[in-house]
């Protein structure tokens, strides 16, 4: 499989080398340096990209893959604003295209756990439920797409919340706290506490192995298929 790297940072080489070790190429590498690049893709030297990027460059790029039929695997954040552009873009074109906060498949059945909690936890009103999210200092986009994906899990179950807000507190909107410290790979925890207890269900990623493998697994799985589709499709959670 020939692999499209686009954003060549610590996600973007730990897939490159991931990707080598299983037999795949790549087709080529995309960065700052060098963006102008991407029109030298087409489906005639591409069979999938895989999208690491800043938040003011993702839909762009999504975009790009989308319009030249190259199925397209993102884990970009902070550009969500344009998401049903993209699936749209995606469903005009016929196209594929893989979305998720977090590759990971412990995150993903963190997900899934972490809404089967809320579905049981929303009848205890006695319980303030809150979202923290800790990451490393070059972390650009607070809160983490992961973080918003956790609230929005649990939003979905609560009658009496409608949305998330970041490191406050507001009628009616879940908290999600951001920290950002030296060398933190990824950490989420969600709490409920009362006046007499505290339940909390976490997450703590040790490396970006985790990530990066969710996300040529992913790759693998996009090829020759149409579509938007994100982790539960291919973990059938």
């Amino acid at each position: 499989m020939r692999i499209l790297l686009i954003g060549y940072g610590k996600m973007g080489k730990t897939i490159e080398q991931m990707a080598l070790a299983k037999g795949h190429q790549i087709a080529g590498t995309i960065d700052h340096s060098n963006t102008e690049t991407l029109s030298n893709y087409t489906a005639d030297n591409t069979d999938v990209a895989i999208e690491f990027t800043h938040p003011e460059a993702a839909f762009n790029n999504i975009s790009y893959c989308l319009t030249h039929d190259i199925p397209v695997v993102s884990g970009s954040t902070g550009w969500l604003n344009k998401f049903k552009e993209a699936t749209d873009l995606c469903q005009h074109n016929g196209g594929a295209f893989f979305y998720a906060s977090n590759f990971s498949v412990g995150v993903n059945l963190f997900f899934h756990f972490n809404e089967y909690i809320a579905s049981k936890m929303q009848a205890y009103t006695e319980y303030n439920v809150s979202v923290k999210e800790i990451h490393h200092l070059q972390k650009v986009d607070k809160p983490s797409g992961t973080g918003i994906t956790t609230a929005e899990g649990i939003v979905k179950h609560y009658t009496d919340l409608n949305d998330w807000v970041a490191d406050d507190e507001a009628d009616s909107k879940i908290s999600i706290y951001s920290e950002r410290e030296p060398d933190v790979v990824g950490t989420h925890i969600v709490t409920y506490a009362s006046e007499i207890d505290k339940i909390e269900l976490g997450h703590v990623a040790h490396s970006r192995a985790g990530f990066a493998g969710g996300a040529l697994m992913a790759a693998e799985w996009l090829l020759n298929k149409k579509g938007v589709y994100g982790m539960k499709d291919m973990l059938n959670l």
